[in-house]
């Protein structure tokens, strides 16, 4: 009996290392790869992508870090570091994340990387805090990988510039319905064999008739109806362009000059270029602060020092961070 107590005293002690001393005052560390954690990481990227006014979603690639932060009366924090990937499908495309493909490295892919802070409470994930930045691969990497692969270029360069005003213009000559306007130049990039740019850019309707446009600086978005410029038959009702469900479909070329992506959504946000930047950074959109309030009203500071050890196996510490990588490092 004696032996029983002493065994089950000493797998308590055990247990105890790998959870806070002080429940209030300090933070756990679960595993990177831990279901809850994931989920946590889920919503945030969930978030990012909503609250993206421009450029294209983000997937998430590899959980760095978590603490769990207890947030009275009820529910936690996960302070969680995550590295995202770029994905092929625009903010205004309404495919689910799960179906868009990531952006692979000989094309030039693009990494996120957030601190974000997420409440689970209820059994329920919502984000109290975003900071994020992001940055293309370099370009020695993707000559490394592909010495032909066209690289990323300035989104306001006059030769991307005039290429997204070609193909959009020759796209209008050609079409019997709604006038459409650009809305963003979303990804363009300069091919080296053949010599050429490679441009993608959003469009949006507006009220005006292809037509007959004289004019366009009169026209006005439709901000309640973006869609995909689809080819009228003649006579087809003035102002009701076709709304497709697939929100990527090319732009005829013109003059030798590329294909255009031409994508639409729920809603049109017309933002100004970067200046000689060629990619939309996140850190444009989310800028965090530096504490998350408590539901008590009292502010608990990210970054105290911990009071939580790891726990012990045989043969050394379990590492649990950071996690898997679900496509690649850049």
């Amino acid at each position: 009996m004696k032996s029983f107590i002493l065994l089950f005293c000493l797998a308590q002690l055990c247990d105890c290392r790998s959870i806070p001393l002080d429940p209030i005052a300090g933070y756990k560390e679960p595993a990177c790869d831990d279901p809850d954690t994931e989920q946590a990481a889920l919503a945030a990227v969930d978030y990012i992508n909503k609250h993206l006014p421009r450029g294209y979603k983000h997937t998430l690639n590899q959980i760095d870090s978590v603490k769990v932060w207890p947030r009275r009366p009820t529910g936690e924090v996960y302070d969680i570091e995550i590295d995202t990937l770029e994905t092929t499908c625009h903010v205004l495309d309404p495919t689910p994340l799960a179906n868009c493909s990531v952006r692979q490295q000989t094309e030039h892919a693009v990494e996120g990387d957030c601190d974000i802070h997420v409440l689970k409470q209820d059994g329920q994930f919502s984000v109290l805090f975003t900071k994020c930045d992001s940055s293309p691969d370099s370009a020695e990497d993707v000559r490394k990988l592909c010495p032909d692969c066209p690289l990323l270029a300035p989104l306001n360069d006059s030769r991307v510039v005039h290429a997204a005003e070609v193909a959009l213009a020759t796209f209008n000559a050609q079409n019997n319905g709604s006038y459409f306007q650009l809305v963003e130049i979303s990804r363009a990039q300069f091919v080296p064999l053949p010599v050429s740019v490679s441009v993608e850019f959003a469009v949006a309707a507006t009220d005006c008739i292809a037509k007959d446009v004289v004019d366009p600086t009169k026209c006005n978005l439709l901000a309640e109806k973006p869609v995909i410029p689809q080819p009228q038959p003649e006579g087809a009702e003035a102002g009701a362009p076709s709304a497709v469900p697939d929100a990527a479909v090319p732009a005829p070329s013109a003059a030798g000059l590329p294909v255009g992506s031409v994508v639409a959504g729920p809603s049109v946000v017309a933002v100004p270029l970067p200046l000689h930047r060629a990619h939309y950074d996140l850190r444009h959109t989310f800028s965090g602060v530096a504490s998350v309030e408590s539901a008590s009203g009292e502010a608990f500071h990210v970054g105290k020092t911990p009071i939580v050890g790891q726990p012990s196996v045989p043969g050394g510490p379990v590492r649990l961070c950071p996690g898997r990588i679900r496509y690649f490092k850049i």
